[in-house]
């Protein structure tokens, strides 16, 4: 039988071994021993709040089209979406995205688009 890890806690897995265990508590508001036990699999409470804290702080990426942080799942739904042609200004967004550095993996609607 096989597991596959929740997202999030593959993103603190990420995280943590980007920086530390101690810097990315303190970045969420948990205490170190807490995250440690959390990624050890031996966290004895529901970490159904620190996986809310985890996506909000590590599931986003700063959108240069919009300006602001936006969920990773958003931004791939735009970019890999097909071209919205009746709306100007959504288009304008698909076109940007088509060519940003945080544009996510997967198949290209745009025909001029070279993956």
């Amino acid at each position: 039988m096989t597991t596959t890890e929740p997202r999030w806690l593959a993103l603190l897995r990420r995280a943590a071994a980007a920086s530390s265990i101690g810097q990315l508590a303190k970045r969420l508001g948990y205490s170190r021993t807490t995250l440690s036990l959390v990624l050890a699999g031996k966290y004895p409470g529901n970490t159904r709040h620190v996986a809310r804290k985890a996506l909000a702080l590590l599931d986003s990426l700063h959108c240069p089209w919009l300006q602001q942080d936006i969920r990773q799942e958003d931004c791939r739904a735009v970019a890999l979406a097909r071209a919205p042609t009746h709306h100007p200004s959504k288009l304008a967004h698909w076109r940007a995205c088509q060519h940003c550095p945080h544009r996510p993996e997967g198949e290209s609607h745009d025909p001029n688009h070279a993956a």
